[in-house]
């Protein structure tokens, strides 16, 4: 429905997209991705017409509408009705029954639709941005990082309303897990290219890296037969018998196109420092309350224990005390009854995105580094804001030129050059991009000492925690197992009552009736056993094609051996074997890799269908 063709972009001198080209077609739902500062936000502009191009066109059906939900969350109506009207078109400015069904279907009640706007908490103020979005029917939704702001209920429930958009979406996100739930497409913008590619992201950079080492594969070749080319020339010009064959390698030289070396893309690569903390128990939480208005109580009487090498995940939704529990386990808020003890060896560091104000806007990068920790020399300092992605002169930068985001890693470096045992994290992944989110969960992942972190992002809480501290129905509950465990067992309410509403409860089918629990255990059942019996054979077929491949690797390397051996002593006839050997077995481990591929697409399409019927 949208086409851009020959697209360049310049910005404040830097070169955005250059002779970029895509289409956007029906019922697509899109991931624009693409690192901080490379143009996802100004294409969004574009798209929309409040940003200009350079050269190129974009081509826009007529009467094609254009809705878009940003970030910035202010209201100007006195009720939610009010401002959600704001959004109709002017021919429908009293359809106001549009905007009440609207309202009602992201979860607004009658009297909810006459509160003030700012009543709500974040995630009910971005539901109404949207509505207000969605009462205007575009045709093409556009999302600006819609999960900022929202706890992991309301996360859930956008994801689930966007798989059913009945049209076009494009959304920018840096949670993965949530983008790769939603959408049909991946739109990366890489190299000032744009790229569209049919399915998720991990897609999407697999076949990136993949074509970039072909490229360089090809790029070295190239250069390999033009020097040989070259050398022919050049021992053979002054041969005439040979003139022929010189004119047409000249000839063929001019027309080769050179390849350029690809640029090396710098990317956040760092990790957390150990303490080496030997001991077992890391703290105690005693019968700890604390409050900020004594009329409602917002932690009381809360017992925690945490281990060495525990990993806590804090969950639930906003404004339930999740950031200030973690503030009282670091101590920085000392709670009002009660007490938080720890081991008397434990070194805590603590990340928050709050923490910016305490930088020195007259200190530069390095220096706000460098002053951390008494060990800290000028090289550490450097190869740490070389981390962070402060190359050169970009470690001199002051602190008070810096971004939002730019300040965080900026807290970020301060924190790995500590000592640490015990790393209490507050939303890590604010203000970071995705390549920068997968570097901060590699670097969470393989850091030795215990975790608490405070997470809306689903992706770090399976890939992560162990043990949840768990913020549900005004309780706070330690639950033992990991987080899909958590959702098996307890879930969310908000969820339960969506399928209550939606006909998703116990009832049979057939009968209308309700089902009981033990017709219940006895469904479950054989949805598992159903789901065994076809996910099973997969499985095997994964391990035996895993099998195949390792062992035509292994054999690829003892003929790679071989080969530099025969080529040793000059056995021309070994070697024109061994290279059909080695063709041979590169073209089977190919068609495993290929083979693989699809058993994992199918096992992962089996999954989706039974965790659907809750298996």
């Amino acid at each position: 429905m949208i086409s851009i063709e020959n697209l360049t972009k310049s910005f404040g001198g830097q070169l955005l997209f250059d002779d970029a080209s895509f289409r956007l077609n029906s019922r697509e739902r899109i991931g624009l991705v693409g690192r901080n500062g490379h143009g996802k936000t100004t294409f969004f502009r574009m798209i929309t017409g409040e940003e200009t191009y350079d050269t190129g066109t974009i081509t826009i059906p007529g009467k094609y509408r254009i809705g878009c939900v940003r970030q910035l969350l202010a209201f100007t109506e006195d009720t939610v009705l009010k401002e959600g009207i704001k959004g109709l078109n002017e021919s429908e400015k009293d359809s106001h029954w549009k905007v009440e069904k609207i309202l009602a279907g992201l979860g607004f009640s009658e009297n909810n639709m006459q509160q003030h706007p700012n009543e709500f908490s974040g995630g009910f103020q971005v539901r109404l941005n949207l509505a207000k979005v969605l009462v205007s029917e575009p045709d093409l939704l556009l999302l600006d990082e819609p999960t900022n702001y929202l706890d992991i209920t309301s996360i859930r429930w956008i994801q689930r309303f966007l798989v059913n958009w009945p049209h076009e979406l494009i959304l920018v996100t840096h949670n993965r897990s949530f983008m790769d739930k939603v959408v049909t497409h991946i739109l990366g913008i890489h190299r000032k290219k744009i790229r569209k590619i049919a399915g998720n992201t991990e897609k999407y950079y697999t076949q990136i890296a993949q074509d970039e080492e072909i490229y360089e594969k090809t790029r070295l070749n190239d250069e390999r037969r033009q020097k040989e080319i070259k050398q022919f020339i050049s021992r053979f010009r002054a041969k005439a018998r040979l003139a022929n064959m010189v004119q047409s390698r000249i000839k063929t030289l001019e027309k080769t196109e050179k390849k350029k070396k690809l640029e090396t893309i710098k990317t956040l690569d760092f990790s957390f420092r150990s303490n080496s903390f030997r001991g077992k128990h890391v703290l105690n939480a005693r019968n700890v309350t604390f409050s900020y208005d004594q009329k409602k109580p917002l932690i009381q009487s809360l017992d925690i224990s945490i281990d060495a090498g525990d990993r806590v995940g804090i969950i639930g939704k906003n404004g339930k005390g999740k950031t200030t529990l973690l503030k009282l386990l670091s101590g920085i808020l000392a709670s009002q009854a009660g007490e938080v003890s720890y081991n008397p060896a434990v070194k805590k560091g603590f990340f928050e995105q709050t923490n910016i104000s305490s930088l020195v806007n007259t200190r530069t990068v390095e220096e706000e580094i460098l002053y951390s920790y008494a060990d800290v020399n000028r090289q550490l300092a450097r190869n740490i804001c070389g981390a962070m992605m402060f190359e050169g002169d970009a470690a001199l930068k002051k602190i008070g030129v810096l971004s939002g985001g730019e300040k965080s890693r900026v807290m970020l470096g301060k924190l790995l050059v500590t000592p640490i045992d015990l790393l209490l994290l507050d939303e890590p992944t604010n203000h970071l991009d995705m390549d920068a989110c997968d570097a901060m969960l590699a670097a969470i992942d393989s850091f030795d000492g215990t975790i608490i972190i405070v997470t809306h992002d689903e992706m770090f809480l399976h890939a992560l925690a162990n043990r949840l501290i768990v913020f549900k129905n005004d309780r706070i509950f330690m639950f033992e197992g990991s987080y899909r465990q958590f959702l098996e067992k307890c879930g969310w309410e908000d969820e339960k009552t969506e399928e209550k509403f939606s006909g998703k409860n116990n009832v049979n089918e057939k009968s209308g009736t309700k089902l009981t629990k033990k017709e219940l255990r006895r469904q479950r059942s054989e949805i598992i056993s159903k789901r065994s019996k076809l996910i099973r054979p997969v499985e095997k077929k994964i391990v035996r094609t895993e099998s195949d491949i390792e062992l035509n690797e292994k054999k690829l390397d003892d003929l790679n051996a071989v080969i530099v051996e025969a080529s040793g002593v000059g056995d021309g006839k070994k070697i024109a074997e061994i290279s059909r050997s080695i063709h041979h077995c590169q073209s089977l481990i190919d068609q495993c890799f290929d083979k693989l591929e699809n058993l994992y697409k199918e096992k992962e399409k089996l999954e989706l269908e039974f965790n659907d019927w809750g298996a």
